[in-house]
């Protein structure tokens, strides 16, 4: 008798934002923006929409979720065999904005995809802050 292994993990990025939600938000939902820290894409702001995000390695099939503008943002992310879902929150603090970013879903035996968004999340969250501050 074997056991299926459930147990996930999550890559989780929190940043302190010096914007309000509003700005921050454009830049996770507006496609000209959100090609310029992530990747290309068709993604709209809308709960069941389907897009795709693509880039020079290959691309990634999303669905949104959840949407809560200015609050929070959910959409399935599946690549080459990972099936996952990428959760944005974003809460005011006095200075502007708490952003946290959890990629959930990782099974034990996708260290390399682990390993591989931990890393590629903090890049593209650095590209964020600079689109961000000229958005």
């Amino acid at each position: 008798m074997s056991t299926v292994e459930t147990e996930s993990r999550s890559v989780i990025i929190e940043r302190e934002m010096p914007h309000p939600p509003e700005k921050i938000w454009r830049a996770l939902t507006q496609p000209h923006l959100i090609e310029e820290w992530l990747m290309k894409g068709d993604f709209k702001p809308v709960v069941d929409h389907r897009f795709k995000f693509t880039a020079d390695w290959g691309a990634v099939d999303c669905q949104v979720m959840a949407i809560e503008p200015n609050k929070t943002l959910s959409y399935t992310w599946a690549a080459y065999g990972l099936e996952s879902v990428v959760t944005w929150t974003l809460t005011p603090t006095g200075k502007g904005t708490h952003l946290r970013m959890e990629q959930s879903g990782f099974r034990p035996d996708q260290e390399q995809a682990y390993q591989g968004a931990r890393f590629g999340w903090q890049q593209f969250l650095a590209k964020l802050e600079e689109v961000t501050a000229w958005a």
